[in-house]
């Protein structure tokens, strides 16, 4: 077995690797003398077939996977001589296309290899990390609005209309081309007006309305609607007002507490201040980790694969494509081509990711499986009544694990090296905290 360098250009590489004819015909004896003993052929003991009949019956099939094993082999002991770690899958083609059995083997290897990457002084980075508190007026804002989602409606007085924000009591019955239709109807049903939970241009026709009135609420369905038979169609809805009540915020007292899960008021004031400190040092947190990387960009300078940096100038412009273009939710569109700015910030993405990911490896940072498991959890959560569905999906789909496990190992090395770097505190207030997150801008 050969190989030859055929380039060795930047990061750029290429091979020749010639598996002869005989290693082939070895390699092809030896999984026939291995197969052997389990082989049953008419006319023979299992493991007594000839080499020569194994040869004649299975030597076609086996010289397929000698080849396939003899070009990986040569490519392990290429990578373990050489050090070198492919940015991306290399391209390996058979270049003598007019093979024949009893031919050399010849196939061509090209690559980018990954860098070396260079070593930082983290004492050397500066940064500052932004610390809120949550005050009490914070809380009693917070209070405020929970008691506001938490709202009662009263009836209003007598004659009175039907304002945004109120709630109608009403009958109604839907008709599509004069026919009543299946969960089209219902009474005393509570309707907040504006609340968009009913067909659009529903709510809107209620309003102004008073307790006696009768309303035909003409509407017609979306075309993207669930029921199939309902779907773009013209409704009309007969409807009753039975009452207009107007909301009225809850007490903030031990009952709405419970009402969000607290045994009492100061206990749901306690929760309040823990989410808003959370929010917080969340918010504090996205800063730094900004000022981190801004720093490490700036100090951190080596060659990129170009095709690392394609793949990302390309996914890039493709995601900021349908951010623009939201209405278009396939990717039967035209290909995008990335802008100047979008392989800048390709270019910003691959370095970086290059640097906390050796940086990660070469010090050992792991994420545990344990810690894994809590984030698909976490993640799970948010698709309430189909968590076992997305249990399955993410134990059958490597790529899905792989970008839950990604930022959580990054988030693991940026600890590792604001431990290291030169942090300096500073406290701010809740509005000045938002300024500097207003200014982080995109990525």
């Amino acid at each position: 077995m050969q190989v030859t360098e055929t380039l060795n250009e930047g990061l750029k590489r290429a091979y020749n690797i010639t598996v002869t004819a005989a290693e082939l015909d070895q390699k092809v004896n030896d999984k026939l003398v291995e197969a052997q003993p389990d082989v049953e052929m008419k006319g023979f003991r299992k493991g007594k077939v000839p080499m020569a009949l194994l040869k004649k019956q299975f030597g076609q099939r086996v010289l397929g996977e000698a080849m396939q094993e003899s070009i990986d082999e040569a490519m392990r002991s290429h990578f373990d001589q050489t050090g070198d770690r492919p940015a991306m899958q290399p391209e390996v083609k058979m270049t003598n296309q007019d093979w024949k059995q009893g031919d050399d083997v010849e196939v061509s290897m090209n690559y980018e290899t990954l860098p070396t990457i260079p070593e930082v002084d983290f004492k050397s980075i500066k940064l500052t990390r932004l610390r809120a508190k949550v005050d009490d007026k914070e809380i009693a804002e917070a209070l405020d609005n929970l008691a506001g989602a938490a709202n009662n409606f009263d009836d209003r007085k007598k004659g009175a209309k039907a304002k945004e924000g109120d709630q109608v009591v009403i009958n109604f019955l839907g008709k599509v081309d004069g026919e009543a239709f299946e969960g089209g109807s219902a009474d005393d049903y509570p309707l907040v007006l504006g609340s968009n939970s009913f067909i659009p241009g529903f709510e809107q026709q209620l309003v102004g309305a008073k307790v006696g009135d009768d309303i035909e609420v003409k509407v017609k369905f979306p075309d993207e609607y669930g029921a199939a038979n309902l779907a773009g169609k013209d409704a009309v809805f007969e409807c009753r007002i039975n009452a207009v009540k107007e909301p009225k915020p809850a007490e903030i007292d031990d009952e709405l507490a419970k009402q969000f899960g607290a045994e009492d008021l100061a206990a749901l004031k306690t929760q309040v201040s823990d989410r808003l400190q959370s929010e917080y040092s969340g918010a504090a947190r996205q800063v730094i980790k900004r000022g981190l990387m801004d720093a490490l960009d700036q100090a951190v300078k080596f060659e990129l694969p170009p095709s690392m940096v394609e793949a990302e100038a390309a996914q890039i412009a493709h995601q900021m494509w349908h951010e623009e273009n939201p209405e278009v939710h396939d990717h039967s569109h035209e290909p995008v081509e990335p802008s100047d700015e979008h392989k800048s910030l390709a270019e910003r993405r691959v370095r970086l990711g290059l640097f906390l990911a050796d940086l990660g490896s070469s010090n050992e940072i792991t994420v545990s499986e344990n810690e894994l498991q809590q984030a698909v959890m976490q993640q799970a959560r948010q698709y309430p009544g189909q968590e076992q569905q997305f249990f399955e999906f993410i134990q059958k789909n490597e790529q899905a694990l792989q970008q839950i496990r990604a930022p959580l190992f990054e988030d693991k090395v940026v600890d590792y090296i604001l431990e290291l770097a030169d942090v300096s505190d500073k406290d701010v207030s809740k509005e000045e905290l938002q300024k500097a997150i207003e200014a982080l801008g995109d990525d």
